[in-house]
């Protein structure tokens, strides 16, 4: 379906739905010609699927017809958003970002990480429009909600190396959920298959074989997903909260898809022009932010470049993070560094690891019954990487860890305001 050959030429599959003619579009040396198959060689050459392929002849996949010039990508973001509007409800915001998304999704594979899209909420809302018209404006869309069990999803991935577009619902066993999570954790860093065990045809024999699950995807979900660290790779709208336009049809009219073929004609166009353009994944970047949000956003950053959606993303960025901080108030580890605080702050002394222990139990022993002295010790040390020293017959946390618990105070959200000058001239360690 697609290919990117030496010397940085590109191959993409076309597909002419009135004439039901699929072909290649080749990009090289910065001009398009279309092809009906391409030659490596008089022994090998590549074709495109058959028209009558089953996933291209029930849309599954879908493709464009051929470039088309799309003027400044002012103008190509001003048609996407343009589309976006007019038949989905979200809030401005976020409407920037799904725009910057589809952008992202024709040239992915030229990154090595990559962010989700999603939408949540009740039925209703609005998640299947979105899916159904974001979806259509990606690169190489994967329609997989018809899916019966998830082991097609996992060949058509695979395959096609395009955009996942799912409705999380549409596997509600456990069993299907978890490979759905299997996906989603594998796929938005290149290099990460899934393995799974396969039988060989004819025999008893088992095999394994990885399935390439990396690239964008648009999910839609009712609610959050268990794994902290997977809900972190979402962009994230919450469709409950927005009361529905009037302007927007009740159902989608044949001019639908015809906009949504003339849009991928144009942004393929976009991928063949911007693939191999250098992007400055630090240039755009909050470095405030979270390393795994730093990771999840680069990619976006790079790909905009106006400024009004660039400071959505920035927003939206610190939203999140804030969020991050908020969770980890609830940590434990947050609750021992509340009480580091006052070790510094108050007595004016080096917190000594035997004194932070009893004043944390004294407060949350009924709620954390496992946190004995010791492993508030190896808590400080391993899970906050702490280190620290003996002095005067006893473990403290030593001033060589100042700065170390200033960045953990701004993880963990906890107030510094106060303690800013404490913490970078404390006074001598005292005898326990």
């Amino acid at each position: 379906m697609s290919s990117v050959l030496d010397g940085g030429a590109l191959l993409e599959m076309v597909l002419e739905p009135d004439r039901a003619v699929t072909a290649f579009a080749l990009w090289k040396d910065g001009r398009w010609t279309i092809i009906p198959d391409y030659h490596f060689s008089a022994e090998r050459r590549l074709v495109p699927l058959s028209p009558e392929n089953n996933l291209v002849e029930h849309g599954v996949v879908r493709f464009a017809a051929g470039p088309e010039e799309y003027g400044s990508e002012r103008e190509l973001t001003r048609a996407v958003r343009s589309f976006i509007h007019r038949y989905v409800n979200l809030s401005p915001r976020f409407e920037r970002v799904a725009t910057a998304y589809v952008l992202l999704s024709w040239v992915s594979d030229a990154f090595n990480e990559l962010p989700y899209l999603r939408v949540r909420g009740e039925p209703g809302t609005g998640k299947t429009r979105f899916l159904l018209t974001v979806g259509s404006l990606c690169y190489k869309p994967i329609f997989a909600s018809g899916a019966s069990t998830i082991s097609p999803i996992f060949r058509i991935l695979d395959l096609v190396r395009g955009t996942l577009v799912l409705d999380e619902s549409d596997f509600r066993f456990s069993d299907e959920r978890s490979e759905v999570v299997k996906i989603l954790n594998n796929g938005n860093v290149r290099g990460f298959p899934v393995l799974r065990t396969e039988t060989v045809p004819g025999s008893k024999e088992f095999n394994p074989r990885a399935y390439h699950v990396f690239g964008p995807k648009l999910i839609a979900t009712r609610g959050f997903f268990d794994d902290a660290a997977l809900e972190s790779r979402f962009l994230t709208e919450e469709m409950s909260s927005l009361r529905l336009r009037g302007d927007i049809p009740i159902s989608l009219p044949a001019s639908h898809e015809t906009e949504a073929l003339h849009l991928r004609n144009r942004l393929l166009l976009f991928r063949f022009r911007n693939y191999a353009k250098p992007r400055d994944l630090v240039a755009n970047l909050d470095r405030s932010l979270e390393p795994r949000l730093a990771q999840i956003f680069a990619p976006l950053l790079a790909i905009v470049e106006d400024e009004e959606t660039l400071a959505d993303l920035r927003e939206l960025a610190q939203s999140y993070n804030r969020e991050m901080a908020a969770d980890r108030r609830l940590d434990v580890a947050a609750e021992l560094l509340a009480v580091i605080r006052e070790f510094w702050t108050t007595d004016g002394e080096f917190p000594a690891i035997k004194e932070i222990a009893i004043r944390f139990m004294e407060r949350h022993g009924p709620e954390y019954p496992q946190m004995t002295s010791k492993r508030v010790g190896w808590f400080i040390r391993r899970k906050l990487g702490l280190e620290t020293t003996k002095s005067n017959g006893v473990y403290i946390i030593p001033p060589t860890q100042a700065s170390k618990l200033e960045q953990l105070y701004e993880r963990y959200g906890i107030p510094t305001d106060e303690v800013q000058s404490d913490v970078g001239t404390p006074p001598s360690p005292q005898s326990s």
